[in-house]
């Protein structure tokens, strides 16, 4: 079925800038007090858990969330300058970022009433963290080719395999994982899917890392062996995940988030040339700030249509397929630019750049791959454009 693509012009209504104010005030609060230095992407990962808190203090966790569940019920477009806000500032927020952008409203549409009393105000407070499972090792972000199984037993479930790339895993509270409850039908080979609510903490879980040219920690293999998971933290319709994780997706893929990674690069090389910069300086640096805002826009497209309630899956493929090439490609080009800066011109940042950009080389190859790999991503805009 072919989708028409809409990407919508949409500007952000007064409100979401006078709340930017309140965030960039909050944030530089933080920096001031030492919770985390903006110039180091790891800085604040012991800061975390308390940086949550007061994150969710001032309500800016759950925003778009029903009141009862202790969310504010504010827009997606007031959420998405947070989120901008957060990326720009690299602040630590992993520690909330998965349940508020994608667990949470995953768990109000699909989740049963007592999951989400029980659950939902604990993540407003920044209390709990969340992790994805879909991918899987031999199929990636091919979630149709998922193996792992989950078996009924007197209860509940038995979940057994792995998966694979899973990002802050070893520090998640939950994960709503994707596993095979039924094989595939010759009619629907979306058939079988089942989304459970995994507490990290039950027998049987093992989280191993998976190293990284940057020497942190983000991406692990995790393994199932006779996971007992109970009956009660079945999300949604049994063999009929499909449409949940694509949903889901929506959410996952089309926020400031997939384009701001490396955005450090941009601002350093920017600081580095001053106010007067070489012509061709100038030029590489426009070209960028153009790209920049023509993603942003893109994003801020989606949020609008999130905030219809529409399902944008294949604009935000798109914005992740975009973003992501240009966030990989930018430290590069911030390098190529920074090396025809005279170095009496770059007012002593050049060597504290350059750590900062040797991060953001090293952490560049893995953005292919979180969120969905680009093959992936081609093959659901392609079918959305009737092209498969």
């Amino acid at each position: 079925m072919t989708t028409a693509l809409r990407f919508d012009p949409l500007r952000l209504p007064p409100r979401c800038q006078e709340l930017r104010r309140e965030v960039r005030e909050f944030l530089a609060e933080e920096i001031a007090n030492g919770v985390f230095d903006p110039d180091n992407p790891e800085s604040g990962s012991a800061n975390a858990d308390a940086f949550a808190r007061r994150v969710g203090e001032r309500g800016w966790i759950g925003m778009t969330w029903p009141k009862k569940y202790g969310g504010g019920e504010r827009s997606f477009l007031e959420r998405y300058v947070v989120t901008e806000e957060m990326c720009v500032a690299r602040a630590p927020t992993r520690r909330f970022f998965v349940v508020d952008r994608q667990s949470g409203p995953t768990l109000i549409r699909y989740g049963s009433e007592a999951i989400r009393q029980s659950i939902l105000p604990r993540a407003v407070r920044g209390e709990l963290c969340f992790c994805i499972g879909m991918s899987e090792p031999g199929s990636g972000s091919d979630l149709f080719a998922a193996q792992s199984r989950a078996t009924r037993t007197e209860g509940g479930w038995l979940l057994n395999g792995s998966k694979i790339w899973t990002s802050n895993a070893h520090q998640a509270d939950y994960m709503i994982g994707l596993f095979r409850t039924a094989p595939p039908t010759k009619e629907n080979r979306r058939h079988g899917l089942t989304s459970f609510l995994i507490d990290m903490k039950t027998p049987g879980i093992v989280c191993n890392r998976i190293g990284m040219m940057t020497g942190h920690r983000d991406f692990n293999e995790v393994a199932f062996t006779d996971v007992f998971i109970p009956d009660d933290h079945v999300i949604g319709e049994i063999d009929g995940a499909w449409k949940q994780a694509t949903s889901e997706l929506a959410y996952e893929r089309s926020g400031p988030e997939r384009f701001l990674e490396t955005y450090g690069a941009l601002a350093g090389v920017t600081r580095m040339a001053g106010t007067e910069p070489d012509v061709r300086v100038a030029a590489g640096l426009g070209q960028l700030t153009a790209q920049l805002h023509a993603l942003r826009r893109m994003s801020v497209s989606v949020a609008g249509m999130l905030e219809q309630g529409r399902e944008p899956v294949v604009e935000a493929a798109i914005v992740k397929d975009l973003g992501t090439l240009w966030e990989q490609a930018l430290p590069q080009r911030a390098r190529e630019l920074s090396a025809l800066i005279p170095l009496a011109d770059d007012d002593g940042w050049r060597e504290q750049f350059g750590q900062r950009l040797s991060y953001y080389l090293k952490a560049a190859p893995k953005l292919t791959i979180q969120g969905g790999t680009t093959e992936v991503l081609r093959g659901i805009i392609a079918r959305g454009l009737g092209l498969r």
